[in-house]
């Protein structure tokens, strides 16, 4: 599992440990390990030695930070220059150690580079880049190294130009092929526009990790914990000990939605899953396995419900939703059931104590909150599952996943693939499955958009992608997850 923690968090535990610490000592410690993962990426194209190395140097300790790890690798040989885009408050000392290992400043973009370091700004900054460092930056992709290839872009900390908190990318930024980051991940690291634009991301441990004291931001699972927290049946297990999960989705005017919702549950570790609606010789046909009835009072036992998928808005909708939040039973509601919430008529179905789990997408969740999600979705998400005391699960290319008491999760498995009608209607009877097994409604949530989007991905592989496709992928990734 990885964690990340918000600028005043990272800040405060900073302040903690260099109180404990002579000056400069954590500045030194970034350097470090900055520079050591740069000679590292530049071994492949021969090395530190006689390497070409740009600096974008900004003001303040990021800059400092780019500019001691440029004399790390002055001294072992590279060629090292230093554009300073504010010289009146560049960081002294570490211009100094850049000068004294033999590096130097320029005032222009060099035609040439191996490498080029972004020390433009830090996880202090709140916008987008401002000029000239927007023009530097555009032009970075001219540059060519010894290779011929244009060279590879490091951030220091963060891309600059991103917002740290949020994900959000306000304008222009810096897309990096590797962030080197210091103590902790941050949030822009894991969700929102900018998680892409880090590349891949290396942690530097430079002693933080016991002063942070507070609750991280956001939580990302790693296939280990997908695989601990999946439910396995056991030696004495049946059917019904299993989970039996029930399907209020789909109509006759939309059977689509009740078959990719049943391939997604059927896929999850129930022993059995009973489906309730107008879909029901389409079901069974294509699922001999499945137990069907006309209607939620009519389809017997279950441990947990799903809802609305391709359910309709009408009076039987309706009436099918009031029946599935009446249950004491875990219940999780999708598409249509999050349409026919927005009215209010169905506010004091959900006072309820089981629990309850909504996965909009970004057009339901601003017919249900009244408010798109913004720039920053984790704390949208967050507000709709406090209002609604339900796991709100939104939908979108780095998901997130928010508790009614402000935990929150993103998914580092989404994939535009998923992006296609139905994919939602598949990851529903997933997450389904989960909770009637179970998973406690946060769990299975996280689970079923980590190995929903390992589908989307593996369903990639062959071409254009379709829910069905999804859904058949779900087999043999949970194959690969499990052992």
């Amino acid at each position: 599992m990885r964690l990340a923690w918000r600028v005043a968090d990272v800040r405060a535990a900073e302040k903690t440990l260099m109180a404990t610490l002579p000056e400069g000592t954590l500045m030194r410690r970034a350097a470090a390990g900055l520079a050591r993962r740069c000679a590292l990426l530049l071994e492949p194209t021969g090395g530190v030695y006689g390497s070409r190395v740009l600096l974008l140097v900004g003001s303040g300790d990021n800059g400092g930070d780019a500019l001691f790890a440029g004399a790390a690798l002055a001294a072992r040989g590279a060629q090292v220059r230093a554009l300073l885009l504010n010289p009146d408050r560049v960081h002294l000392a570490g211009l100094a150690a850049l000068r004294r290992a033999g590096g130097f400043t320029t005032v222009d973009l060099p035609a040439r580079a191996d490498l080029v370091v972004d020390g433009i700004v830090g996880i202090g900054a709140s916008g987008g880049l401002r000029q000239p460092a927007a023009a530097i930056v555009a032009c970075l992709g001219d540059l060519r190294g010894r290779t011929g290839e244009r060279p590879l872009i490091v951030a220091v900390d963060v891309p600059s130009g991103v917002r740290v908190d949020t994900g959000d990318v306000p304008g222009d930024a810096v897309t990096a092929d590797v962030t080197v980051t210091f103590g902790c991940l941050k949030p822009a690291h894991l969700v929102g526009p900018a998680a892409p634009r880090c590349g891949q991301v290396e942690l530097v441990d430079i002693g933080l990790g016991p002063n942070l004291v507070t609750d991280p931001a956001v939580r990302v699972a790693d296939s280990q914990d997908i695989a601990e927290w999946w439910p396995r049946p056991g030696a004495a297990s049946d059917k019904y000990t299993r989970g039996v999960v029930g399907l209020a989705t789909g109509s006759a005017q939309y059977p689509g939605a009740a078959l990719l919702s049943t391939s997604g549950a059927l896929a999850g570790p129930t022993g059995m899953v009973r489906y309730a609606g107008s879909a029901q010789e389409e079901v069974v046909r294509a699922h001999p396995s499945v137990v069907a009835a006309r209607r939620v009072a009519d389809a017997g036992r279950v441990q947990a419900w799903v809802c609305g998928s391709g359910l309709g808005t009408g009076a039987d909708a309706r009436t099918e939703l009031r029946s599935v939040l009446a249950t004491s039973l875990p219940v999780l509601l999708d598409a249509d059931a999050i349409t026919l919430l927005v009215g209010g008529e169905h506010a004091e179905d959900l006072r309820r104590d089981a629990p309850l789990v909504l996965t909009p997408h970004d057009g339901e969740f601003k017919r249900l909150a009244g408010e798109a999600p913004g720039a920053d979705r984790m704390a949208a998400a967050a507000r709709l599952a406090a209002w609604t005391n339900a796991v709100v699960l939104l939908k979108g290319d780095r998901t997130i996943v928010a508790t009614p008491g402000g935990e929150i999760w993103a998914n580092p498995t989404g994939s535009p693939a998923l992006a296609t009608a139905g994919s939602g209607d598949v990851l529903a009877g997933l997450l389904g499955s989960l909770l009637a097994a179970g998973l406690p409604a946060v769990r299975a949530a996280v689970t079923a958009a980590y190995v929903h989007g390992l589908a989307g991905r593996h369903a990639a592989e062959n071409g254009p992608v379709t829910a069905p496709d999804i859904a058949a992928a779900l087999r043999p990734v949970l194959a690969g997850l499990l052992g």
